[in-house]
């Protein structure tokens, strides 16, 4: 009962404001809402390796541009049917292509999760810097591939024509802002499924002793596997509506450096131990960046991200969830203590000639 009124919940916030901005007629909101969206999918993916099992991924850009250069080739594959396949296939394949965005997003999703999982059994017997520094070469990697392979455009980057309106809905980025709401409530439901489940606990296992795990039985190199999919495969099906969104992509937009450091902060700041704590920090961040970006430059946005995750560091350690957990915590101990007016009552019934 739970779950289906979070389900609920979540489904009639996202419509709200999606009524709201329709209402208003301003489709920026929309741009905004969708970058904010994304964001979301991308610290909840990022949370579940490395929150979960406690392992920092540097290569969050990777995963993301898998997903929207598979977008990408596809886009290609479709352009050029007539010129890629013989006069035998040229038919069928018109008739498949080109693929809609959903099923783009499933592919990206698979590419990812693949990439993830060759990541993974390659580099999960590392720990600690050693995995964090991995991952970052992993970025590096497949960035060197990608500006080298001319099908996708190479190093002068791609443009993708999408259309200006969509049935019944009209504007098509109300289209990607609708199809990027539902990817965020699923990843947010993966999440949450995942910390209440026996997979989550053996993820706690890893974080907290990953040895002692180890000696218990615990499939440690299963599990982070699993992790290292189930994160890729989320941040490439984030990445797969992109190219439509941008409307023209080149690799040193799909691995910014703003999507490594944003999927890293926001869970840092909202917490890390808890799906909560992802979507607080992506919707405190991805907000405060919009409106920085409107009101003074996009050039400061890593600055603030940079200038909160220190001082969060620095008072919050445990992010804003963990610090309401532990202002709960000790409003619940304090309860059971005495307060100074019990203490003042029981003296006054202590002292000589008190009934």
């Amino acid at each position: 009962m739970r779950s289906f009124l979070f389900y609920l919940f979540s489904i009639l916030v996202g419509a709200a404001f999606f009524l709201f901005a329709r209402w208003v007629g301003n489709d920026y909101l929309f741009f905004a809402g969708y970058t904010v969206l994304q964001f979301i999918v991308l610290a909840t993916a990022w949370n579940i390796l490395g929150g979960y099992c406690g392992y920092v991924n540097f290569g969050s850009a990777a995963f993301f541009a898998a997903g929207a250069y598979s977008s990408v080739a596809l886009h290609k594959l479709a352009a050029g049917i007539d010129k890629i396949f013989p006069e035998s296939l040229a038919g069928l394949m018109n008739m498949i292509l080109p693929l809609p965005i959903p099923i783009l997003i499933v592919i990206g999703g698979i590419v990812s999760g693949v990439i993830g999982l060759g990541t993974g059994y390659l580099t999960l017997r590392l720990r600690g810097a050693f995995f964090a520094i991995a991952t970052l070469a992993l970025a590096v990697v497949l960035q060197t591939l990608i500006v080298n392979w001319d099908f996708v455009g190479g190093s002068r980057g791609a443009y993708i024509i999408r259309p200006n309106d969509i049935p019944i809905l009209g504007s098509y980025i109300q289209y990607l802002f609708l199809v990027m709401l539902v990817l965020s409530v699923i990843a947010i439901a993966t999440a949450r499924i995942i910390e209440r489940s026996r997979l989550g606990y053996g993820f706690a296992t890893i974080r907290d002793d990953e040895l002692a795990a180890e000696a218990c039985g615990v499939p440690t190199l299963r599990l982070k596997l699993i992790a290292t999919t189930i994160s890729g495969a989320l941040m490439g099906m984030a990445g797969a509506p992109f190219p439509y969104y941008i409307g023209y992509l080149e690799p040193s937009s799909a691995f910014g450096l703003a999507y490594a450091v944003n999927s890293i902060a926001m869970p840092m700041i909202g917490g890390t131990t808890s799906w909560v704590g992802p979507l607080v920090g992506a919707l405190l961040l991805g907000i405060i960046q919009q409106v920085a970006t409107v009101t003074i430059s996009s050039a400061v946005n890593l600055l603030i991200v940079g200038l909160l995750l220190v001082g969060f560091v620095i008072v919050a350690p445990k992010g804003i969830v963990g610090l309401v957990q532990d202002f709960m915590r000790a409003r619940a101990s304090d309860q059971g203590r005495p307060t100074w007016r019990s203490r003042l009552a029981i003296f006054a019934n202590m002292r000589p000639g008190a009934r």
